[in-house]
């Protein structure tokens, strides 16, 4: 991985080890593929899950980071199962959108079942916003920076109309590579995944979604990806935009 005050194109702020890879893994792989720096933020260890310790989770999200050939991944520490979105959360957030200074940057819809998601959510919304103030940044002792061009969700439990879906068809089987060096998380001989929302299944309920948005583009496997408020068209892309908009041999689906 590269430098930690490296700059990224793009950002991907997540509530547990897992949720990046699951619901955006192959968009991140076709940032990666088209030679872009990404970079995960990991608001908690996902220590409160009933599968896994903290020590197993953070070896897993190791793994997974290599996979998908991130950048940077770091890990926030708030507590699990009682994320909140305060200020000082934000903060911290805005901090390191400040430093890393991404084009994009993708956060949990803040419409989800799940509390720590929704906390999430609101805490990349907030610190978007934050960190692009200048007397807040003056007053952490840090340089102003520029505030990432697009905030955008990726969907979790909670279905919504995206603003488009991106066609992961040709990079699916590395996403599902990704999603099983969580090896804790997908099985258990000590429960049944009753505690699951939706079925114990995560990887059948992963490619599910995935058959599902993809039909709605006309390929194999597609992520859904929510922009709120208009898109603007007749602007300079930036690179990160270009990946994954450009029909190129990264992108297309052999489908």
């Amino acid at each position: 991985m590269t430098d930690i005050n490296s700059r990224l194109d793009a950002l991907v702020i997540a509530a547990h080890p897992d949720d990046a890879e699951i619901s955006l893994g192959g968009t991140i792989l076709r940032l990666t593929a088209a030679g872009l720096k990404v970079g995960v933020l990991d608001l908690t260890a996902g220590e409160m899950g009933s599968r896994g310790t903290r020590e197993e989770r953070a070896a897993e999200a190791a793994e997974a980071s290599e996979l998908l050939g991130l950048s940077l991944r770091l890990n926030l520490g708030l507590p699990d199962g009682r994320l909140v979105a305060g200020v000082e959360e934000r903060e911290q957030v805005a901090a390191i959108l400040r430093t890393h200074r991404p084009d994009l940057v993708f956060a949990h819809s803040e419409s989800d079942l799940h509390p720590d998601h929704i906390a999430a959510g609101r805490i990349a919304r907030e610190a978007w916003y934050l960190c692009g103030l200048r007397r807040l940044a003056q007053e952490a002792g840090a340089p102003p920076a520029p505030r990432p061009r697009h905030l955008l969700r990726f969907m979790g439990h909670t279905a919504f109309k995206p603003t488009f879906v991106v066609d992961i068809g040709s990079v699916w089987e590395r996403k599902v590579a990704a999603i099983a060096a969580y090896a804790s998380q997908l099985t258990s001989d000590s429960d049944d995944g009753s505690h699951l929302l939706f079925g114990a299944n995560i990887a059948e309920r992963v490619e599910t979604k995935a058959r599902f948005f993809g039909g709605l583009i006309g390929a194999r496997h597609g992520e859904p990806l929510l922009h709120e408020g208009p898109m603007p068209l007749g602007q300079g892309l930036c690179p990160a935009w270009g990946a994954l908009l450009a029909w190129t041999e990264v992108g297309d689906s052999q489908d």
